[in-house]
């Protein structure tokens, strides 16, 4: 098949979205499809952008030939882009959505597009209703909607939020494996790129830091486990000064290594290989790629039981699934510590990541 993915690429960051589109894409063309991406020019202005910088410091080589070609906030590019498409004719128009704010620019294309009667569109949806919800969602979304013949959903729950939106099909495949940031390091030297020492408990909280993610529950959890050290990797898209404030206040900054910046692809193995488990305090979510990292590296996971993330984290196998509260989240750390979990769950971890696979997705995104 002849196939276009619009969507973030390199040499954009958009929080593994950009790097899951490059794998995908790969996928694809592994199974002999013909496949092109066509990637912004123009992603979010930046005033509508959280974080430092939208770009990768080291951008990543292409293996799938990219055009950066779409304008999201300009109509007329827009409308460009669904001419051209139109022309070419390419057996399926593949859109990576993650944000109603993408809608009138997706939108627009597609129904442009799918006019010469030939190219089916389809959507891989992330987010059926967003974490940090406006008012101009559900218009956006809509409009975008109309204009697709299937949708993927990678969570249960985005299939279920999907199915009350929509009458068109919806087919759920789960978020594979970031199986693209190298292999998992000896843990000792792990802990030596972090001065950190073998004996110590090490926890790791991994990912651009919002509200939903619980990172202030996850905070004040440290005080009920003194002798865990919580590696906090991530950028913060809001404002940070309340999260220090807070482990300053509770008296547990020594306990929290700060990492506040993009952590980039070639620093991940570092993180994961160092750490006892993940930590997803989650106060919301569909799904996460950080249990998807977890799952290369056969790390544990502690994860809070909200949304998608009871689809990747199987409680009393590969990790716990613990309330999102506070007392919760403490509880689950200190078990995991108490009951000596670790070898037990990466082994399992190592045996459950075989049924996310990107042939599965891949066939599902275009069949």
């Amino acid at each position: 098949m002849k196939i276009v993915l619009v969507g973030t690429a390199n040499p954009y960051r958009s929080g593994g979205i950009s790097s899951f589109n490059e794998r995908l894409a790969l996928e694809l063309k592994r199974m002999g499809h013909e496949i092109i991406i066509y990637n912004f020019t123009l992603q979010y202005p930046d005033f509508l952008f959280p974080g430092s910088s939208q770009f990768a410091d080291t951008p990543r080589k292409d293996e799938v030939p990219t055009l950066r070609k779409v304008n999201s906030v300009n109509p007329f590019n827009w409308i460009k882009i669904g001419l051209e498409l139109y022309k070419m004719r390419p057996d399926l128009l593949l859109f990576r959505f993650w944000t109603p704010f993408m809608g009138p620019c997706f939108g627009t294309i597609a129904h442009i597009v799918r006019k010469n009667g030939h190219t089916k569109v389809h959507a891989l949806i992330d987010n059926a209703i967003p974490h940090e919800a406006k008012f101009t969602d559900k218009i956006f979304s809509k409009y975008f909607y109309a204009a697709v013949d299937k949708f993927v959903a990678i969570s249960q729950k985005v299939k279920s939020q999907l199915e009350q939106q929509t009458t068109k099909t919806v087919v759920y495949s789960p978020h594979p494996i970031y199986d693209i940031y190298g292999e998992k390091i000896d843990k000792k030297i792990a802990r030596d790129y972090f001065q950190l020492n073998l004996e110590q408990k090490v926890i790791l909280f991994f990912g651009f830091i919002r509200e939903y993610k619980g990172l202030d529950l996850l905070i004040e959890s440290m005080k009920s486990n003194p002798d865990v050290k919580l590696i906090v990797a991530g950028e913060f898209y809001i404002d940070s000064k309340p999260y220090f404030d807070l482990a300053e206040k509770l008296g547990v900054s020594s306990q929290i290594l700060w990492k506040n910046q993009f952590i980039a692809d070639e620093e991940i193995k570092y993180y994961f290989s160092a750490a006892d488990a993940v930590i997803l305090p989650y106060k919301n979510a569909t799904q996460s790629g950080i249990t998807q990292i977890a799952y290369h590296f056969n790390t544990p996971m502690i994860a809070t039981n909200v949304g998608g993330l009871e689809d990747f984290v199987k409680d009393g196998e590969v990790g716990f699934l613990v309330n999102p509260d506070m007392e919760s989240i403490a509880k689950g750390i200190r078990r995991f510590y108490d009951e000596d979990k670790e070898n037990e769950f990466s082994e399992n971890v190592k045996i459950a990541k075989k049924a996310f696979d990107w042939n599965v997705l891949a066939s599902n995104t275009v069949y």
